[in-house]
Order: structure tokens, then sequence, then C-alpha cells
């Protein structure tokens, strides 16, 4: 009976509080429906990895199943690799090549990754700041992979950081862009005429951007590569099946065992530190400062141009797909019921995809040597 209760004394504070944090994600996940996929197996995850002697994870010569699965998909940047070609076969570039010009707003809204890196770099040293700024991505799967290749010593608080705000983006988003519009900017309507894109054109794009980010951002050809190699099934033509695979099972497997994953670094005497709250905190920084990036482009625009824009539109940005093209258009028709901005953010948030993943590769062209 004693050996029955004695892992009981193995129990810690810190244990508990993650069980609480744990709680949380996985409220969010049922309650809120916020990213139910992601945040779900990382709330269930950091329960598991802080149980006292969790068999989930490494102790001492044995290894935990977690941890495993950490070193086969993580470690080597294969699981977020493997997921992009998921995303890129659910994105239609469409509404992007229909109108070009949107590319602009996707650079812009990644302001605050290098605002963040200069700010991040007063408390870390460079590598591990240039990690934590990629967070602003606000894309998974880069994040892991900047972090994993600059060897950063806070991993697994840039992944939790990256993925939670990824979750909280109609939270966080709203406020900022109410912050810096007017009730007259957010109700400007613009018209959408769909242009016919030619197949040819949707095959070679993914393609020629693929070319285009490897001449000038080398290390970024993995991650641009693997989202334009799923568009590029998804454009063909003759592979739906494996499109098909590609966008859901493939896509949904993989986030599973991403998610769960992740949550073997979420170890409380690993994760409650000071340090793993300046990540937290510079995460949210980045966040704001690229959604602030694209809404003040869009308005520094319409000082010149005739047609205004909807300057909500920049904040679509970021590379949370299609989760931010969403919070704009929900917000146009809350301001005008018969405001439909969905084609034109969702343009502007497949931008951010690409360019987020550039940014990435420009982070790593600055910092791997």
């Amino acid at each position: 009976m004693e050996v029955l209760y004695q892992n009981l004394f193995n129990l810690d504070v810190k244990m508990v509080i993650m069980w609480l944090i744990g709680g949380i994600l996985i409220y969010l996940a049922i309650k809120k429906d916020m990213e139910p996929t992601l945040l779900l197996p990382m709330g269930f995850g950091a329960i598991l990895v802080n149980l006292p002697l969790s068999g989930a994870v490494t102790q001492g010569l044995e290894e935990g199943p977690l941890s495993i699965l950490y070193k086969a998909g993580i470690a080597n940047e294969l699981f977020p690799l493997i997921l992009f070609i998921g995303i890129g076969a659910m994105i239609d570039f469409g509404p992007l090549l229909s109108n070009p010009i949107l590319m602009l707003f996707g650079a812009a809204a990644q302001f605050g990754i290098f605002f963040t890196l200069c700010t991040a770099s007063m408390f870390f040293d460079l590598k591990d700041a240039a990690s934590i700024a990629i967070i602003g991505a606000a894309d998974g799967p880069t994040s892991i992979v900047v972090g994993q290749k600059l060897q950063s010593n806070y991993i697994g608080a840039i992944m939790v950081a990256a993925y939670s705000y990824m979750a909280l983006v109609p939270i966080i988003q709203p406020p900022i862009i109410k912050l810096l519009t007017t009730k007259k900017e957010r109700k400007i309507r613009m018209e959408y005429t769909q242009k016919p894109v030619s197949k040819t054109t949707r095959i070679l794009f993914p393609i020629f951007i693929t070319i285009i980010a490897g001449l000038f951002a080398p290390a970024s050809v993995a991650l641009v590569g693997f989202l334009m190699f799923g568009n590029l099934i998804r454009e063909c033509g003759v592979l739906d099946s494996l499109s098909e695979t590609a966008q859901k099972a493939l896509a949904n497997l993989v986030t599973i065992f991403l998610g769960i994953t992740i949550a073997s670094q979420m170890q409380a005497e690993n994760f409650l530190k000071v340090d793993t709250l300046l990540i937290l905190f510079l995460g949210l920084v980045a966040f704001i400062f690229d959604t602030a990036g694209g809404v003040i482009f869009a308005k520094i625009l319409n000082l010149f141009l005739k047609k205004k824009i909807n300057p909500m539109i920049g904040a679509a940005g970021i590379s949370a797909f299609p989760m931010s093209g969403r919070v704009v258009h929900k917000m146009a028709l809350k301001e005008d019921p018969t405001n439909f901005l969905l084609m034109q953010a969702t343009g502007v948030n497949v931008s951010g995809q690409i360019a987020s993943v550039i940014a990435g590769g420009l982070i790593l062209n600055f910092f791997l040597h």
C-alpha cells in the first residue's frame, strides 16, 4: 500500500500549476473553439508530462514516447515541414493572383518580427532573440524550424507561445484594429472583381515562388518549398486524391502528433521560469506590431490612393491562416452587414503565409552562421 502512494511524494506545486495551464488550454479548445486541433493536444500533453515521474517523457535511462516523438518529428523539423504540405494544399492563391498588390500587405505585416528582434536582443543573445522574434510570423511550423536550426535554449516556450497566440488571434487582433482605425475607415467598401487566373499561372506560381525564395533566402527553401509543393499538388489537376489526403488525413494526423509532442517541452522545471514569461510577453508584442504594421501600411497607402483601401485588411497579413482573414471579414460585417471583405482579406492572409516563411528564411540567413 505504501508503494502505491509513494509517487505522491514526488508531486510538486509547479506540476499542479502546469495542470492548470493545461486545463486552460483544453477549456479554450472545447468551450471557446479556439484552434482545438492544436490547443487540446497541447493542453492534455501538458498534464501528461507533469505527472510525477511521468512515463510519457524520458526518465533516466528509460525513454518516454513523447520524448521519442520529439526527437523523431520536431528536433529534425520533420513534423512542421510535412504539415506545410497540408497547409499548401489548403491554400487557394487565386485571390492573391487576381490582385498581386495584396502581397505588399503580407510583407508589411511582418514588421513585428523585426521590431521584436531588436527588443528581445536586449534580454537574450542574438540567436535566442531571433528565435523569439519569429513567433511574430504567426506560423507555428516556421517558429519550430527557425528555433531548432538556431538551437535556441527556449524552444519549448517559443513553440507554446507561437501556437497559443495563433489560436488567440480572434481575441488579440480586434482591439488593435479598432485602436488604429476610425469607424469610417472600417466601413470602407472594396469592390472585388474575380479576374480569371489561368491554370498555367496557378501551376507556375508555386514553382517561381520557390525559385525566387531560394535565390534570395536559401535557408527558406525547405519552408517555402514544402508549402509550395502542397499547393502544386492542389493546382496541378492530376493529383486530386493526394491533394485531399494532404488537406485532411495528413494535416490532421501531423497536427495531433505535433500538438501533443510540443507538450513534451512543457515540463514544469523547464517551463515555469521568468524567461518563459518574458518570451510569452515578447511573442504578444510581435503579434501586436505585426497587426499594427499591416494596418498602418494600408493607412499610409490611402494617403496616395483615390480608391481607398479598408485598412483592416492589412491586419490579415499575418500568417495565421485562415483565422486572421475571418477576423477582418467578421469585423467588416459588424460595422456594415453588406460589406464583404472576405476575398480581399483572404488574399492578404495567403500573402502573409508566403511572407512569413520568407521572413523565417531571412532570419536564418542572418543568424545561422
